[in-house]
């Protein structure tokens, strides 16, 4: 029976992601807002304050990660949504926006049955958001926020798949076919609704490839970045059931670095992974 159910969900939202009028799912609003507000190359620091200040959630995400270790190295304390933007840069709202949009989600009554899962799913996904921003920089010299915000949405399939799954209790109560559905869908569903949101090429593809093994000799694109992240995070922080999937697989990690780099990498960038985890999801 759960088996028809599954199979109806990935019709519905194959129909909605294929209309030309694409109905999102209301906890993508604010960053639909904010999509179309960054769309405009005239766009000014204080147009865009004043759409971050409507939204008390989003103020205080802004302000936490503008002072956070890792955009703060000077320790100068900001308080205001305007000079927060300012040193955070206008890239990162389109971030911590969808940051917003999830965290509301699993906040939400609808989510109340996904309790234990969506915890683990959002301490996986900050944690892989701020690894990806180390990563790019530290090692891929590569855009750190499009990689942290390629890494906050690399799971969305998962939250969206969990929203749609809520109304039907028979499969909530299935835990066996529910798993199944997020692990084995999670990827195409995001990239598909990533794509109708209008996200970059370069995030789509990433996001698409994330649980895609294959060989990586040296980490230089953002698909690179979001891969090696998620599997670092995936040692301490997956959301995955072990008992029901086995252990998620991370040893592709001792064939990119040698232990003593990749333990180096880790350690050095802990403080900065801590405050941007804390700035994401507190």
């Amino acid at each position: 029976m759960s088996n028809a159910i599954t199979f109806k969900i990935l019709e519905d939202i194959a129909k909605d992601l294929s209309g030309d009028e694409i109905t999102f799912p209301t906890f993508l609003d604010i960053t639909f807002q904010v999509r179309s507000a960054l769309k405009d190359p005239n766009l000014s620091i204080e147009q865009l304050a004043k759409l971050v200040g409507a939204e008390p959630l989003m103020s205080a995400k802004i302000i936490r990660m503008s002072n956070s270790v890792a955009l703060n190295p000077s320790g100068r304390e900001i308080a205001d949504v305007k000079n927060a933007i300012v040193r955070v840069g206008m890239e990162a709202v389109r971030t911590v926006s969808f940051a917003v949009a999830m965290e509301q989600l699993l906040k939400s009554k609808q989510m109340h049955a996904f309790e234990g899962i969506s915890k683990k799913l959002w301490e996986h996904t900050s944690h892989v958001a701020a690894l990806c921003r180390v990563l790019a920089r530290k090692v891929a010299k590569i855009n750190g926020d499009e990689a942290m915000f390629a890494g906050l949405v690399h799971d969305l399939g998962v939250f969206y798949l969990m929203s749609r799954a809520a109304n039907f209790p028979e499969l909530v109560n299935d835990k066996v076919e529910l798993h199944a559905l997020l692990v084995d869908w999670h990827d195409n569903i995001g990239h598909a609704l990533l794509s109708a949101l209008g996200q970059p090429e370069s995030v789509l593809k990433a996001v698409q490839e994330h649980e895609t093994d294959r060989e990586i000799g040296e980490i230089k694109s953002l698909s690179d970045v979001l891969y090696v992240a998620n599997k670092i995070a995936n040692r301490s922080a997956s959301w995955r059931d072990p008992e029901l999937d086995g252990a998620v697989d991370t040893s592709i990690l001792d064939e990119i670095f040698d232990a003593e780099t990749l333990a180096e990498i880790i350690e050095e960038s802990e403080e900065e992974v801590q405050s941007l985890k804390s700035a994401l999801g507190g």
